[in-house]
């Protein structure tokens, strides 16, 4: 008589992610994040069966956006605008929005965002016992989500596997 198998609970897990959040702060620490190798990452490790990438538009960024589809992100996009030069396509809302429609496809989310403006989805997300974690794009992030410490993994801590290199 053989040994019985346990079953193990397959989760549909989802991940949230705030590009411009993410982008920036990676560009800050010096490097710069291959979304192909993070995609692969947040498969492998975490069993993320969707990510959303949240993204602000600009007409000349197909190829790019046509590389994230085909690499696995479902990209949701914001209007930008353009003020002082500069290219503005803040994106939490539309994340938090995407989030609450999901809410009864997944069993557990990964937010990817330091942004505090996630405080109160983050903070529904662990009452409900929905969310698996929170990946933070360096060590340094809003002091409002502290309260979040356990769900806490800064992409340094896996910089090697995700690092786009040359």
């Amino acid at each position: 008589m053989g040994k019985r198998r346990r079953k193990i609970k397959k989760y549909k897990n989802y991940a949230f992610i705030d590009s411009q959040n993410v982008n920036l702060s990676i560009r800050d620490l010096g490097w710069m994040l291959d979304f192909k190798k993070f995609r692969i990452y947040l498969r492998d490790k975490y069993k993320v069966e969707k990510a959303f990438l949240f993204i602000g538009y600009v007409p000349n960024n197909q190829p790019l956006y046509t590389f994230l589809q085909k690499v696995g992100y479902i990209l949701v996009f914001k209007p930008t605008l353009e003020t002082n030069g500069k290219i503005k396509g803040n994106c939490d809302a539309e994340l938090v929005l995407h989030c609450m429609i999901e809410f009864k496809n997944f069993d557990k989310a990964i937010i990817i965002s330091g942004d505090g403006d996630f405080y109160c989805l983050i903070e529904y997300l662990d009452e409900k016992d929905k969310l698996l974690k929170l990946i933070t794009p360096s060590f340094e992030y809003s002091s409002l989500l502290r309260k979040f410490a356990k769900y806490i993994v800064p992409i340094p801590l896996f910089k090697n596997k995700v690092k786009k290199t040359k």
